[in-house]
């Protein structure tokens, strides 16, 4: 495991302490309903666009001065998308979960929390705040957590992107009732990135799951490798955000992913 991430995952632990303290009540009756993330990302005729509000990462640094969420949560939507993913990582992605829900009533899209959960804690931190989703990764989680997580984040009627790099992560993830599994093209050991890892292991996915490929997608060409693939979605944040025009990048991205019918 990269040393940044275990510098990470000691710092989630931190506010999973903290946040055990103070852990809100209940979800707010003002938000909108869990929406259907797994219907949003898994139309069909198309590599269905999750896209990504992230500022910075550990990895690239900068990526986009701060801006607001919504409107760029707007954009997206207007542009296509199928549904937003927001990192709400402050210390290393400097994002907010407090963003989240001015960004659920912002767009009508399912928005899925993005960051290291290792607790239930932050499952129903997620909930109470508007996630329609969340993320769980299967590196830094045992089979039991994962198979806990995924318990807690059903019984709140969320969704769960289960995340897997290598097909040690995806044996784990099998074993447990996963239903929407990404592939993450970065190699969380050296952070180093590469879209092989997605054509890898689709041959050992279970047709009935819903197969998303994460990390490294820059261009429609990317896309136009992966048409085929019987993937349903990608999920693309750092080429968006560092776009000089979000909205051009997301629309040609969102009809790079357009597979044409047979003839």
């Amino acid at each position: 495991m990269h040393q940044k991430l275990m510098e990470i995952i000691a710092v989630k632990k931190q506010e999973v302490a903290e946040l055990k303290r103070a852990m809100p009540g209940e979800r707010s009756p003002n938000l909108p309903a869990v929406r259907d993330f797994r219907a949003a990302i898994s139309r069909p005729g198309r590599i269905n666009l999750i896209s990504e509000i992230k500022f910075a990462s550990p990895s690239a640094g900068g990526i986009r001065k701060k801006t607001d969420p919504c409107v760029i949560g707007r954009i997206y939507e207007n542009a296509g998308a199928s549904a937003i993913s927001l990192l709400t990582d402050k210390q290393f992605f400097k994002g907010d979960l407090d963003y989240l829900p001015p960004l659920k009533k912002a767009v009508t899209l399912p928005v899925l929390r993005k960051d290291f959960i290792i607790d239930t804690a932050q499952v129903k931190e997620a909930f109470f705040h508007g996630a329609d989703a969340i993320l769980l990764i299967a590196r830094i989680l045992s089979q039991e957590q994962l198979t806990e997580l995924l318990a807690a984040a059903g019984e709140l009627g969320m969704a769960v992107l289960t995340e897997s790099h290598d097909r040690d992560d995806l044996k784990k993830v099998l074993k447990t009732d996963a239903d929407i599994i990404g592939i993450n093209n970065r190699n969380l050991d050296t952070f180093h990135v590469n879209i092989k890892a997605t054509f890898d292991l689709i041959p050992l996915v279970p047709k009935d799951k819903i197969l998303i490929s994460e990390s490294g997608i820059q261009t429609k060409e990317d896309l136009s490798s992966l048409r085929h693939t019987g993937i349903n979605a990608v999920l693309v944040g750092s080429a968006l955000m560092s776009s000089g025009n979000i909205s051009e990048k997301t629309r040609e991205v969102v009809a790079a992913g357009i597979i044409e019918k047979e003839p």
